[in-house]
């Protein structure tokens, strides 16, 4: 079957891959729109390769040390005796009707190992999934010194124009640009978890045309990861992800296999705006049947930290449920033992002391105002100063004989053992079978640090556990109860990939809640992850970054563009603020079903005159459009009164659309712009245009 094609075909992308006459690897043909397949190669490399081999020039689907020798390799395996450089061979293949599904099969003869290709083009999306499965089909054990899912090939034949997104807690989903002339690039966690650093996500254009063409590629892993870019002296960006093996290399003994992480590649001919949508269709894909306008919440931590008792709740949930809220959530401090960050993570019982008639009561009281009831939790950590640490030492990540490192006060339970995954999954359940609960924000404050078990036989893929027992965990919550939103949350977003976006419902994406520092992290968030999965909250708190004040209507445009919420001690605000706000929350109701499942269309950007986010409804009736003001605010007279000119995407141009008594057509709003007015009081706006 070599010298064949196939070609996975999704909504307006086609994908094709072949196995070379040798037969010795899989490489990409074309990927790109519909008809890219069609004439030659746009990267087929046949020039020659001195000081190299063939394999270390060529498009390279799936390569190992074998084939890729010099310029890197997806996978590495090492034999018991310690050599390297398996050599695959094709043995098989197959692809389903629809051409969305293909499986190409290789085997080693010296290992005995196989490994299996997948791809998947979801339906009606422009992605391609791709995940590798290895299975030892030899005598001997193996062990696997890179683990990576697959490798991406990108013409880019004026210069490789590399978009990722860096950070630190409190300043998440910074996006920046990197021109790659050569050489590697690179991003990755070590953590055990996806981290605050860098997102999982990378996108890729020529420079010469970074309003062209942009392909992306993002890893469904929510553990340690890598991603890395080269671009060879032939104008070929290659682009690898994978898992980051910090526990060193993964065992895979005779007749075990082994399915590494899911990596999924995404085109758009449109920039990283228009590949922004593709990710948004995908993950609304994902979401499935809980693809649903979420509640409006209130969490009560910005308001009262740790001082959690019942009547202060009960003070803010009246007021919350006076300006529309419909879910009231209790945030850290609930719990036995709980006044501070020092102590009570892992007793996971409400403090009698703080709820005197009763859990139960509490939330009935809650419930009784309309309100439904959400939780904060953090099973995976326990501090020092616990009953279940006192009873349980030897649950946490540990190294013979090496102290603790205490982050936060806390410890982190190895989830791969298996008491400890009984343990989480019967704490949280019995939660949620207890209380009559609606929404879990699941807390994961702490990287690993100690990167053993205690007594633990080496090696242990203490990674690999660790993310299949959470999987597993969200996954057996949400089969048991399918009415309870999970949102995950890991000190702010160092818990947003792939996989985690096919398990929870709503990502918590940053602990800074400041208007001009969140619109920075909610421009990058959106590039990258879809509305409904951006938990936003109306706070007082300044930013960390750009402190400069924001009015109300600011901070709650802000909030409307995902999932909206209210974090701010609103027994402080005045009436005039409070009756502001429950005006914004009736019209945030309004628009949520388009902001939910409209086409997004991001204008300029945070550190633009211009900063908009245009939402077009399904139906294209109606088009929902925030927009704020990100200069100087800071006194009358020193803001422009000039208006600002939105151009607005998507359109019908020969389609009529009209914003209260004026009319624009499609073309007009395309071209022109729709006309924006700010004053020193004036500072963001909500615009609801509607097709005549």
């Amino acid at each position: 079957m070599t010298g064949q094609l196939w070609t996975l075909r999704g909504a307006h992308t086609e994908y094709t891959v072949t196995v070379p006459a040798h037969g010795r690897w899989l490489e990409l043909v074309a990927w790109g729109p519909h008809g890219v397949s069609d004439g030659p190669s746009p990267v087929a490399y046949d020039g020659p390769v001195p000081f190299l081999t063939a394999g270390d020039a060529a498009p390279i689907e799936y390569a190992t040390d074998a084939d890729r020798p010099f310029t890197g390799a997806d996978l590495v395996i090492e034999t018991s005796n310690g050599q390297r450089r398996v050599g695959f061979v094709h043995t098989d293949a197959r692809i389903d009707a629809d051409q969305r599904e293909l499986a190409v099969a290789f085997a080693d003869a010296v290992t005995g190992l196989r490994a299996t290709v997948h791809y998947r083009v979801p339906a009606g999306t422009d992605v391609v999934q791709r995940w590798v499965e290895l299975t030892n089909d030899g005598t001997d054990a193996l062990r696997v010194v890179r683990a990576g899912s697959g490798g991406f090939c990108v013409p880019t034949p004026h210069g490789a124009l590399l978009s990722h997104q860096w950070g630190q807690w409190e300043q998440e989903f910074q996006l920046s640009h990197v021109e790659l002339g050569h050489g590697t690039f690179s991003i990755g966690s070590s953590q055990g978890v996806p981290g605050h650093l860098h997102v999982p996500w990378l996108a890729v254009r020529d420079t010469a045309d970074p309003a062209g063409s942009a392909w992306g590629m993002g890893l469904a892993w929510t553990g340690s990861w890598e991603i890395s870019a080269e671009r060879d002296t032939g104008g070929l960006t290659r682009v690898r992800a994978g898992r980051q093996l910090v526990d060193g290399p993964l065992e895979l003994p005779p007749g075990e296999s082994l399915t590494l992480p899911v990596v999924t590649g995404a085109y758009s001919p449109d920039g990283l705006d228009g590949l922004a949508r593709v990710w948004h269709t995908h993950q609304r894909l994902l979401a499935g049947e809980r693809l649903t306008p979420r509640p409006v919440l209130y969490n009560s931590w910005e308001a009262t930290y740790f001082a959690v008792e019942a009547q202060s709740q009960l003070a803010l949930a009246r007021i919350a449920a006076e300006l529309g809220v419909e879910t009231f959530v209790v945030d850290d401090g609930w719990f036995v033992g709980r006044n501070d960050d020092t102590a009570g993570l892992g007793d996971w019982t409400p403090d009698p002391a703080k709820f005197p008639a009763g859990f139960d009561a509490f939330i009935a009281d809650v419930r009784a105002l309309g309100l439904n009831f959400g939780l904060w939790v953090e099973p995976e950590c326990v501090n020092p100063k616990s009953t279940l640490y006192a009873e349980h030492p030897d649950w946490v990540y540990s190294v013979d004989g090496r102290p603790l490192t205490p982050v936060r006060n806390q410890y982190l339970l190895d989830l791969g053992r298996p008491e400890v995954a009984e343990f989480v999954h019967s704490t949280v359940d019995g939660l949620l079978r207890r209380y009559d609960i609606d929404y879990l924000k699941w807390d994961f404050n702490r990287p690993r640090t100690e990167p053993g078990r205690a007594g633990g036989i080496a090696p242990l893929d203490l990674d690999g556990a660790h993310v299949a027992n959470l999987h597993r965990i969200y996954e057996q919550l949400r089969r048991d109860h399918p009415g309870v939103l999970i949102e995950a949350c890991a000190g702010g977003g160092a818990r947003t990939d792939l996989a985690m976006a096919a398990r929870a419902d709503v990502f918590w994406p940053s602990d800074n809640t400041g208007p001009l520092d969140r619109l920075a992290i909610q421009y990058g968030f959106l590039h990258a992850n879809a509305p409904h999965l951006l938990s936003s909250w109306v706070t007082d708190a300044p930013g960390l970054f750009d402190s400069r004040p924001r009015s109300l209507a600011f901070r709650f445009v802000l909030a409307m563009a995902g999932v909206l919420g209210i974090g701010a001690d609103i027994r402080a605000w005045t009436p005039d603020e409070r009756a502001e706000a429950a005006d914004w929350i009736a019209r945030y109701k309004e628009i949520r079903d388009v902001v939910t499942h409209g086409e997004v269309h991001l204008i300029g950007g945070p550190d633009q005159a211009r900063c908009a986010v245009q939402y077009t409804a399904p139906d294209e009736n109606r088009v929902v459009v925030l927009a704020w003001h990100t200069g100087r605010l800071d006194g009358a007279g020193l803001l422009p009164s000039r208006p600002v000119r939105l151009p607005l995407r998507g359109l019908d141009p020969a389609a009529r659309y009209s914003h209260g008594d004026r009319h624009y057509s499609g073309s007009h709003l395309a071209t022109v712009g729709l006309p924006v007015h700010w004053s020193a009081t004036h500072d963001a706006d909500l615009i609801v245009l509607t097709r005549d």
